[in-house]
C-alpha cells in the first residue's frame, strides 16, 4: 500500500488562498461607497446581461467579482434565503447582516473542505432610513467578513483603488460627485472608461422599500 504525501495543513491554506487571490485579481474592480442619499456600487464591466451588480431583497443589494458562475449562483442562493424568510417571518426580518454571515459560512466551508475555493469577493449592502445607517460587508473567498463603513473596494488592484477613493470621498456627496469619484479611481492615469465600460446601481432611500436601481447608460454618459 502506497502511503499518500504528507503535506501541512498551513501549506494547504496557503495555496488555496494564493489560488483564490490570483483568480480574483484577473477580473475587473468594483467600488462601492456611500454617499448623501444612500449606497452606490459602481462596476467595471463592459458586458449588458452579465451583471456584477444585483438586487437581493427590499433595500439590499448584491455585489460580486471574480468568476461570473461562481458569484451568480451565490446571489441566485441569497435572493431564495431572502425569500424564504421573509415569507417565513417577516420583510423586516430580512437585513444585510444576516444575509452576509450566510454566505460567509458557507464561503468558508468550500475554503477549508474543499479542493478547490471559490474565486470570488462579494459585498451585501443595505441603505438605512438615514445618513450613517447604510451597511456594507465585504466577504471574502475564505469567508471572512469585513463591515466596511464609507467605502469599499473589491477585486483587482484594490489597494490603490481605495486610497484614491479615501482622499476624495465626503458623506455629503451627491450620486454625480460618488460615481465620478469611483469611475476616477477605477481609471488611473494611463486609461479612461466611457458609460458603456460600467455598470452602475444605487440603493436610494427616496425610492422606498424598492430601494434599488439600475443607472442607465444615458443618465451614467450624462453624470461623466
Amino acid at each position: 500500500m502506497s502511503i499518500p504525501y504528507y503535506v501541512a495543513p498551513e501549506q494547504v491554506m496557503q495555496d488555496r488562498a494564493d489560488y483564490a487571490r490570483k483568480g480574483i485579481a484577473r477580473g475587473k474592480s468594483l467600488v462601492g461607497l456611500t454617499y448623501q442619499n444612500g449606497v452606490l456600487l459602481v462596476a467595471e464591466n463592459p458586458s449588458k446581461s452579465l451583471h456584477k451588480v444585483s438586487e437581493i431583497y427590499d433595500r439590499i443589494a448584491f455585489a460580486g467579482v471574480g468568476k461570473y458562475n461562481e458569484f451568480d449562483q451565490l446571489r441566485v442562493a441569497g435572493v431564495r434565503h431572502a425569500d424564504t424568510k421573509g415569507y417565513a417571518y417577516s420583510r423586516h426580518d430580512v437585513d444585510a447582516r444576516s444575509l452576509a454571515n450566510v454566505y460567509a459560512n458557507y464561503l468558508g466551508s468550500v475554503f477549508t473542505h474543499e479542493m478547490k475555493p471559490l474565486e470570488v469577493e462579494i459585498l451585501v449592502a443595505e441603505v438605512g432610513p438615514v445618513i450613517g445607517e447604510d451597511a456594507m460587508f465585504h466577504i471574502l473567498y475564505d469567508g471572512t467578513v469585513m463591515d466596511e463603513d464609507n467605502f469599499t473596494v473589491l477585486g483587482g488592484d484594490s489597494e490603490s483603488i481605495s486610497e484614491k477613493v479615501e482622499q476624495g470621498w465626503a458623506e455629503s456627496m451627491s450620486f454625480a460627485e460618488g460615481t465620478r469619484l469611483a469611475v476616477s479611481a477605477l481609471t488611473g492615469p494611463d486609461r479612461s472608461l466611457t458609460a458603456t465600460d460600467l455598470e452602475v446601481a444605487v440603493l436610494e432611500r427616496s425610492n422606498g422599500r424598492r430601494a434599488f436601481r439600475r443607472i442607465p447608460a444615458e443618465e451614467l454618459a450624462a453624470v461623466l
